[in-house]
């Protein structure tokens, strides 16, 4: 996900720091939904400068930092669409596996614990749907109008928050009916 994100940025954006494309990347959230770390954004810059995929174009030095501007090549270009065009092809739909294991076993513990737990990752969850609605605002104020497909993406974020919350939400009355 790291090299197609710090890809796409190069070429919807032109060339950039790694600052640069970090500080995109924040506003945008991505460690959330694509799990992207900053760390691996120069890692992967520096990785695919060897390869060929992204060429130095200028090191700017500004006061007592370096900044090094990179640009995407005509092999990250094709990379980025090879990437992109994957990202279309398989499943996107994952499964929170932890939630499930623990249901599968949740007998091994304590009805109190449970809940606890649970009230937890609502707040969680909560928090991400949260700032999902901010980073949509935030676009929103930047670009205007936001463009049919980035409204998708926000709206199936929203829809996999509230599908979590209402599992959580049966398991809750589950433990709660049993009582």
């Amino acid at each position: 996900m790291t090299r197609a994100m710090v890809l796409g940025l190069l070429k919807t954006h032109g060339p950039m720091s790694g600052y640069e494309i970090q500080q995109m990347m924040e506003s945008s959230q991505t460690d959330i939904w694509a799990y992207v770390k900053p760390a691996s954004i120069y890692h992967a810059l520096k990785k695919m400068q060897e390869e060929g995929k992204v060429v130095l174009e200028k090191v700017e030095n500004t006061g007592l930092r370096t900044r090094s501007i990179f640009r995407i090549t005509e092999i990250g270009e094709d990379e980025l669409n090879q990437l992109l065009i994957n990202s279309f092809s398989y499943s996107s739909v994952v499964f929170p596996a932890a939630f499930y294991t623990a249901l599968t076993f949740m007998e091994n513990l304590d009805n109190e614990e449970i809940l606890n737990s649970l009230e937890k990752q609502k707040e969680e969850i909560i928090n991400i749907f949260n700032k999902m609605k901010v980073g949509y605002e935030l676009k929103q104020k930047a670009l205007g109008k936001i463009p049919d497909h980035i409204h998708v993406i926000f709206n199936n974020m929203y829809e996999q928050c509230e599908l979590q919350l209402k599992s959580i939400e049966e398991i809750i009355r589950l433990i709660r009916d049993e009582k």
